[in-house]
């Protein structure tokens, strides 16, 4: 068995056209690719009856998201913001920076940010904060000093 890589990570939304804006105006996703499948085999793949998918693909910094949207069955929301102990996709994480900046322009655009959870963490230098996507889902927004794309903690090997 040979993994190839990692393809994308599928989010489900309620407004194709309202996310599209948000991931790519405010985020920078670039658009890459489209498809909408109807009916089988794809019915059976998604475990949903009737089905009627509408989805887009989009890239930044080398990670690919896919939006879904439900024409049919329609999508159900869940808890919005969804619990970070609830199984499943907790987050998503953005490097930025300039945090307070980044909020303000966020703001400015109607974007829920969740002040109660904004924290400072000296063991990094890092300002933190979550916000929500259009459907709940959330964006840990982080400002810390060294190299974006380097995770935090402690290296190992």
């Amino acid at each position: 068995m040979a993994i190839q890589c990692l393809a994308h990570v599928g989010i489900c939304v309620s407004d194709i056209e309202r996310s599209r804006r948000f991931y790519r105006d405010l985020l920078g996703f670039k658009e890459v690719a489209r498809l909408q499948v109807v009916g089988e085999p794809s019915a059976s793949l998604l475990d949903l009856d009737d089905v009627d998918l509408h989805a887009t693909f989009w890239e930044r910094d080398g990670v690919r998201i896919e939006l879904l949207w439900y024409a049919q069955p329609q999508g159900e929301p869940g808890p919005v913001p969804r619990p970070m102990n609830q199984f499943g996709l907790t987050h998503v994480a953005i490097r930025v920076d300039d945090l307070d900046q980044t909020l303000a322009a966020l703001r400015r655009e109607g974007v829920t940010v969740l002040d109660e959870t904004r924290i400072s963490n000296p063991q990094f230098g890092a300002e933190v904060v979550y916000v929500l996507d259009p459907d709940g889902l959330r964006l840990e927004l982080i400002e810390a000093p060294g190299d974006p794309a380097a995770p935090l903690g402690e290296p190992l090997g």
